[in-house]
């Protein structure tokens, strides 16, 4: 492998939450009688309204990250990323985002380098397709700020991360943004001789920028 090769990874992620009440009538007993005819009002009650879940805008959103190979910074993104998110701003610890990325789509914007990273020593995307994010609590910290506690798997190695991120809301569009810092070797991104960190960083800086739609009001 050529030594110009450089090393990325992701992550990902985001945030997001939802809440959900349920409520059920209570049943009343009544009398055995003769049947009621059923009122036009009550026979025509109309079909409570569902919210439709919040959708990512893809050509809105964008996964990059920096790594270093001796001291030079180098930038590659992730081109094919998919998040699902249940959100209410009003109750965030209920609320739950799961993200997947394909780790096939990796460019460092060169077509060499990119088919380098699909090999078992970097991202082995044949055998390992996707990576994944999934949250297990959600933090207000005021101000659109919030931080999301999950496990992020990549080439099955699981760890926890907490990813601090900040919501704004323009025209209809709720963009989530944030970054956090990824151990590679954790997840035994550049084995072998790539593993010696005076070659490339250990630490990779992982930036996300996520549109959605269809999430409530802040």
């Amino acid at each position: 492998m050529p030594r110009t090769l450089t090393h990325t990874t992701l992550a990902l992620m985001l945030a997001g939450l939802g809440a959900f009440a349920f409520t059920a009538p209570a049943l009343a007993q009544a009398k055995p009688g003769p049947a009621k005819p059923a009122s036009a009002a009550t026979a025509a009650k109309p079909e409570a309204k569902t919210e439709a879940a919040p959708q990512l805008l893809a050509a809105q959103s964008e996964l990059r990250f920096t790594s270093r190979q001796m001291g030079v910074p180098v930038d590659g993104s992730f081109k094919r990323f998919e998040a699902k998110l249940a959100f209410d701003p009003k109750k965030p610890e209920a609320g739950n985002v799961a993200f997947n990325i394909d780790l096939a789509s990796v460019t460092l914007g060169d077509p060499m380098l990119d088919a380098e990273l699909a090999k078992p020593a970097w991202f082995d995307s044949k055998k390992a397709a996707q990576a994944s994010f999934q949250s297990s609590a959600i933090k207000a910290l005021g101000g659109g700020r919030y931080e999301v506690a999950g496990k992020l798997t990549i080439k099955g190695q699981q760890r926890d991360i907490v990813v601090p991120l900040a919501l704004a809301q323009a025209n209809g569009v709720s963009t989530a943004t944030g970054g956090f810092v990824l151990k590679r070797l954790e997840f035994k991104i550049g084995d072998g001789e790539w593993s010696d960190t005076s070659m490339v960083a250990n630490d990779v800086q992982v930036k996300f920028k996520l549109a959605f739609s269809g999430v409530a009001a802040l």
